[in-house]
């Protein structure tokens, strides 16, 4: 079976590529090799004759299409797309463009292929989206695959058009779709503009780590490799014209997660004096900022079998060792426009 990966270069795209060639998919992997791309995350499948990749843009249609004719692919995995919350509050126009517009295109495209196919009853196209597209809970409550959509931030408002168009397409057209909205993912590869590495690279390198607000702001974290993990059962399993809410089941306030990566990071390559913990800093909070997040996810576990295989605790670990043994990887990207400096500001 054939797999079209958009963004496989990125953070989780790569992930889903890695663990696919493993299992023995074969996969395309498409990629327009944006500022957070990096080929380097693909290097150990990068000479497997299962892998083929493609620089291209989703924005471009024509592009697409030849991608289609040449791989003839069996399964598109749509992962492209523009992901940084405070990049978007300082430049929603790529968030537009790509998120939606992009996947208008991916839509247009793979419909087009599989009339042209015979609508094989296998094929699938599984856009891979967040939980961020359902606003902010309060203190208790949790997400569901029915709860109402309320985005609150330019990015989670073009992921949110994305979804709809997405099932638009299979109500309107019988496309065979499948969507999953899923928590915030860490861990290996993890592009440094992110909370984690934020945190763990500031730390190493003596600078103050930002904390948003009181810190008080609570996510579900989710291991990337988990999340590799469930979108594959979701294509393996999962029913068209369904959606999957995949969590990591591992509630963290902010403050608690960046008290815990200095404390591993105290452990691993403590200071001569001190705790990094003595270099976390207060911000100014985020315009917009979402209180809590927190999927509910039966509907994955009950239906097709998938639960994390990670708690917080053990995928920080790997995650912090991780960047602690790849410094060649992470300091080529600093160098990288925005990365490193504080964005999200200017509303």
């Amino acid at each position: 079976m054939k797999l079209l990966v958009t963004g496989g270069a990125g953070f989780i795209g790569s992930a889903v590529v890695r663990l696919a060639i493993s299992r023995g998919y074969s996969v395309v992997n498409v990629d327009a090799l944006t500022y957070a791309a990096c080929l380097d995350n693909v290097a150990n499948v990068a000479d497997s004759p299962l892998y083929a990749f493609e620089q291209a843009d989703i924005r471009d249609r024509a592009a697409l299409d030849r991608v289609f004719a040449k791989h003839t692919p069996d399964i598109v995995m749509h992962l492209a797309a523009e992901s940084h919350v405070d990049r978007s509050i300082d430049g929603p126009g790529d968030f537009i463009e790509t998120n939606i517009n992009g996947t208008y295109n991916m839509l247009e495209a793979a419909r087009s292929y599989w009339a042209e196919k015979g609508k094989p009853e296998g094929f699938r196209f599984h856009h891979i989206s967040t939980d961020e597209v359902f606003g902010s809970l309060g203190e208790t409550g949790m997400f569901t695959e029915d709860t109402p959509y309320d985005p609150r931030s330019p990015y989670s408002s073009s992921k949110a058009a994305s979804d709809h168009l997405v099932r638009a397409w299979h109500e309107t057209y019988g496309l065979p779709v499948l969507v999953t909205n899923c928590s915030n993912n860490y861990g290996p590869y993890h592009f440094p503009e992110k909370l984690i590495p934020v945190v763990i690279l500031n730390a190493l390198a003596g600078k103050p780590i930002p904390v948003y607000g009181k810190g008080e702001n609570i996510r579900d974290w989710l291991f990337v490799e988990d999340h590799a993990e469930a979108l594959l059962t979701v294509v393996e399993k999962g029913r068209p014209g369904r959606s999957y809410n995949i969590g990591g089941e591992n509630e963290r306030t902010n403050l608690e997660l960046v008290k815990t990566i200095c404390a591993l990071l105290d452990d691993k390559q403590p200071l001569s004096e001190g705790s990094y913990a003595d270099q976390i800093t207060f911000v100014t909070d985020r315009p917009g900022h979402d209180m809590r997040y927190a999927i509910d996810p039966k509907r994955v576990r009950e239906e097709l079998g998938w639960r994390p295989s990670v708690t917080v605790e053990e995928g920080l670990e790997k995650t912090v060792q991780w960047y602690l043994d790849n410094e060649d990887w992470w300091r080529a990207l600093q160098s990288r426009s925005g990365v490193g400096a504080r964005l999200g500001v200017k509303a």
